[in-house]
Parts: C-alpha cells; sequence; structure tokens
C-alpha cells in the first residue's frame, strides 16, 4: 500500500530496514504482513510474539505515542487484556513517521455474524467499557471522538449527499431523518471520561469461545461515553444487545446518543471505503441496516 504518492511503498523490505536499523535484536525474525481490518496501520507479524504497526497516515502517527503513554495505564485498570507496546522508533529508511512494535495477542478478529457466546461477550465488553471509564482522568488527553454529536454534522451531511449521488441503495431521507434525531438528543451530563472511541469489530479479539482483547488504543482518550455504546449496533446480534445496555447502564439519552454515534460512523465510512475497503464498508452497511430499519 502506498502512503502517498512521493512516498514508498510498505512491504517488508521497508519494515526489515527499520528493523536493522532500529531494532537490531529482532530484525532476523521472520516477518510478514497481516490482512488487516483497520485502515490506520500496516501490520507486520514478527517472529511468534511481535507485530510490527506503521501508521498509514500522519493523523495515525499521533497514536504511536498516544499509546506508548497510556497502554500501560489502560491496562492495569481493564478486565481485557491490550496491546503491550514493547518499542516505538522514529521515522527513517523513507519511512517519514514514528512506528512501533506490539506484543503480539492469539486470537480472531471478530465481525458482525460472527460472535462467539454475544452473551458473554457482550457482557466482557460491557464491563471493558465500566472499567475505561473509571481510570483516573488526569492529564488523559481527548478522545479521537470527543464532543458533542453535532460537531460531526457537516461531515455526516456531506456524506449523505454523495450517497444520495453515489449510487448506494439506501433511504437518505431515513438517514436524514434519524440524523437529526440524534442530534436532539440532550447531551452528557458529567464530566468527559475515559473511552476507548473506536469498538470497530477488527478491534475485538475472541480466543477459547470467548472475548480474548481489545485492541489499538490510539483514538482512546477522554470523551462522551456514548461513544463505546456502537457495538450495540456494528457487532452484537439483537439478543446480547439487552446485556451488553445493562452492562455499560446506559440511561436512554446515553443509549440514544450512542446509536447516533454508530449512525455517523457508518455514514462516513461508506462513502469512504466502498472502494478501498470492502470489510468496513460492509459493517457501515451493516449498522444502517440495523438503525434505519428501527427509525
Amino acid at each position: 500500500m502506498t502512503l502517498h504518492d512521493d512516498q514508498p511503498e510498505i512491504d517488508d523490505a521497508l519494515v526489515r530496514r527499520l528493523l536493522r536499523a532500529q531494532l537490531p535484536d529482532l530484525a532476523g525474525l521472520p516477518l510478514r504482513r497481516l490482512d488487516s481490518a483497520g485502515s490506520t496501520n500496516a501490520i507486520h507479524r514478527l517472529g511468534t510474539g511481535f507485530t510490527v504497526r506503521l501508521p498509514l497516515t500522519a493523523g495515525g502517527a499521533e497514536g504511536v505515542h498516544r499509546e506508548a503513554r497510556w497502554a500501560p495505564v489502560l491496562a492495569r485498570a481493564g478486565p481485557l487484556p491490550v496491546p503491550e507496546v514493547v518499542a516505538t522508533r522514529e521515522p527513517g529508511e523513507g519511512y517519514p513517521w514514528p512506528w512501533a512494535v506490539h506484543r503480539w495477542i492469539d486470537g480472531e478478529v471478530l465481525a458482525e455474524g460472527r460472535v462467539p457466546d454475544p452473551g458473554r461477550t457482550a457482557r466482557d465488553l460491557g464491563a471493558f467499557v465500566v472499567a475505561l471509564r473509571g481510570v483516573d482522568p488526569a492529564g488523559a488527553p481527548p478522545a479521537h471522538r470527543t464532543g458533542p454529536l453535532a460537531g460531526a454534522d457537516a461531515e455526516v451531511r456531506d456524506a449523505i449527499d454523495r450517497l444520495r449521488h453515489g449510487g448506494e441503495p439506501l433511504d437518505t431521507g431515513a438517514a436524514t431523518a434519524a440524523w437529526e434525531t440524534a442530534l436532539a438528543v440532550p447531551g452528557p451530563t458529567g464530566p468527559p471520561v475515559w473511552v476507548h472511541a473506536d469498538l470497530m469489530p477488527g478491534n475485538l479479539l475472541a480466543r477459547g469461545g470467548r472475548l480474548a482483547a481489545v485492541l489499538d488504543l490510539a483514538t482512546a482518550g477522554l470523551g462522551d461515553p456514548a461513544v463505546d455504546l456502537v457495538p450495540a449496533w456494528n457487532l452484537l446480534p439483537l439478543p446480547a444487545v439487552a446485556a451488553f445496555r445493562g452492562a455499560v447502564d446506559a440511561d436512554d439519552a446515553t443509549w440514544a446518543r450512542g446509536r447516533g454515534w454508530a449512525l455517523a460512523m457508518a455514514l462516513v465510512q461508506l462513502p469512504y471505503y466502498r472502494a478501498s475497503h470492502p470489510v468496513i464498508a460492509a459493517n457501515a452497511r451493516h449498522v444502517l441496516g440495523r438503525i434505519l430499519g428501527d427509525v
């Protein structure tokens, strides 16, 4: 994948050069590119115990240092493992941004329609969300998605317009109505809390028939707790949604804002990723079908 027209390909050769120059003790381990459900990093497995993550954009690069600073704090607080940052390193060998090595976590990436023991997964994920909220907010950065839903209004309306004229079989009138309903929901009444802010299926791992880890803390920070309710629409089957809502103890307004965040994310993702990332586009269609069928 090309980072930019004037940047090199992120391939095995580049990763190997970076390792030889900056982490020579690991440079001799086997290396292979992984298929990823994410869109922010190129990920290579290094040996059996590590991954190498190279951001694909300057915005993604900011998350390298955020994870290194906060992953240990969040790992101590949560009931589920999160990636351990083994090392962060600087640009080099023609690659323009900081990059990182993480400890490998065994597991299978989740997907809508492929959730082991959905009720238990819903409760375990809810426990993680609640534990995150309880982390001391002192010194924490804002989350990647923060502020009121209205802050996403222009981006969402632009996405709806592109979908209206882009041949996507979507009821854009219903999407607009659902979005305007979400904008009318009261905002949070308490201070911002720690949130993951990107609980997409591709950031959740299962092992042994249960949720095993939560990946990618690069978006985590202080925000509206509603943003971490999106798995109710992007992942969990309907029979498990009540268990998730009970686990996170969401009142009606928070739940409605969570639905609004799920809608906003799906509307923006669909036109952006439908040509480049079919997994994310398919999940966005799943979310829109779930929400717009419930208008």
